[in-house]
């Protein structure tokens, strides 16, 4: 029931940005958390950044001061703009939601989104 397609990975030089979008439909809570997570090859998945409903923003401590998360309730849409992109933020960037207070399973991802960050 619901959907989260991420957008706008792709090939970057050290020092570059990108900006992730992720959009998504179905039964979104009015109360929930989205956010972005990544995976490099041979390590496990790890938390990027995520903003709840009213705004609550948590980061990563390796992504500090360089990636901003956002979201815009009207379009059910999340960003994640990456600044000074690293060789080590190379991974596949998958969106979550969590629909807080649900009487039915409330944890979705997205089919995630290649970033490379390469010279």
């Amino acid at each position: 029931q619901v959907q989260l397609v991420e957008s706008g990975g792709g090939l970057v030089q050290p020092g570059g940005s990108l900006r992730l979008s992720c959009a998504a439909s179905g039964s979104i809570f009015s109360i929930n958390v989205l956010g972005w997570y990544r995976q490099a090859p041979g390590k496990q998945r790890e938390l990027v950044a995520t903003i709840t409903s009213g705004g609550a923003i948590i980061y990563a401590d390796s992504v500090k001061g360089r990636f901003t998360i956002s979201r815009d309730s009207a379009k059910n849409t999340v960003y994640l703009q990456m600044n000074s992109l690293k060789p080590d933020d190379t991974a596949v960037y998958y969106c979550n939601l969590r629909n807080l207070y649900s009487p039915v399973p409330a944890l979705y991802w997205g089919q995630g989104t290649q970033v490379t960050v390469s010279s």
